[in-house]
């Protein structure tokens, strides 16, 4: 017996394929969070870390773990 939340062996809830996790992308999207909390408690979160330069509000929005701004 099945119900809608429990999913059945390579099907998530509602019958969707489950897609294989990729461990080492999230390891390094949780590594780049911890870095960017760092940076927030250490006061540099809106610096980018190579010119010293101030990141722009809007670019951290679309890019949150950002470190630098890349050249445009």
């Amino acid at each position: 017996m099945s119900d809608d939340l429990t999913p059945s062996s390579g099907e998530l809830a509602g019958g969707s394929p489950a897609m294989p996790l990729d461990l080492d992308a999230i390891a390094a999207e949780l590594a780049d969070v911890e870095i960017a909390l760092a940076r927030l408690d250490a006061g540099t979160y809106f610096t980018d870390e190579v010119t010293g330069e101030e990141l722009p509000d809007s670019f951290l929005a679309d890019h949150p773990t950002a470190r630098r701004r890349p050249a445009s």
